[in-house]
């Protein structure tokens, strides 16, 4: 019940978004509903594009606000257009800044700001962020990285599977589910 309410107002936030002005085809896959700003129709978002949670487009600079009332400065705005291109996927808490077009086939990681375009067929990322290898190097960076495993006990039961799998940055299988709760539960101060 509750996943069909979400859906629901997932899809009446999209229209309102895309009835604003907001440009973005139907085959997008977005983690929740990014913060599109309050100019929304000066964001287009091309086909294929994944859009993790809490990504924020800014599409003015709001800096002006501090001299604008000065009378040299009363007609100063600045705007810019945010683009992102063709298969694309933009990680969490990606901030993108006014004026940016992300080149197609181009992953922005997690937590960056891109305050610059960022070229065609590269993973950037940082503050600001920078093309740090292509994609055809991330894809095999990621191959390399990825141990052999079965893909339909991956498929049968994803969550089994993940926990007893060595991911990136295991040390070793996590503790049983007793042993964490009690080192959990055990309060420095209740002796």
């Amino acid at each position: 019940m509750i996943d069909a309410f979400r859906s629901i107002y997932r899809r009446y936030l999209l229209w309102r978004l895309r009835k604003a002005g907001l440009t973005i085809p139907d085959d997008c896959r977005l983690i929740g509903i990014p913060d599109f700003g309050s100019e929304p129709y000066l964001i287009t978002i091309g086909r294929h594009v994944g859009i993790a949670a809490e990504v924020m487009f800014i599409t003015h600079d709001g800096g002006t606000y501090v001299f604008r009332h000065q009378e040299r400065y009363k007609k100063v705005i600045k705007y810019g257009r945010i683009n992102i291109e063709d298969n694309c996927i933009i990680g969490a808490r990606v901030i993108i800044l006014p004026g940016v077009t992300i080149g197609p086939n181009s992953v922005i990681a997690a937590g960056s700001v891109v305050s610059r375009s960022v070229p065609p067929g590269v993973l950037a990322a940082g503050n600001p962020a920078k093309p740090v290898m292509t994609i055809h190097q991330y894809a095999e960076w990621s191959l390399a990285a990825t141990p052999d495993y079965d893909l339909d006990e991956y498929h049968n039961d994803k969550k089994a599977f993940l926990m007893k799998f060595r991911m990136r940055g295991s040390s070793a299988k996590p503790a049983p589910k007793k042993e964490r709760d009690s080192t959990i539960d055990a309060h420095p101060d209740s002796n």
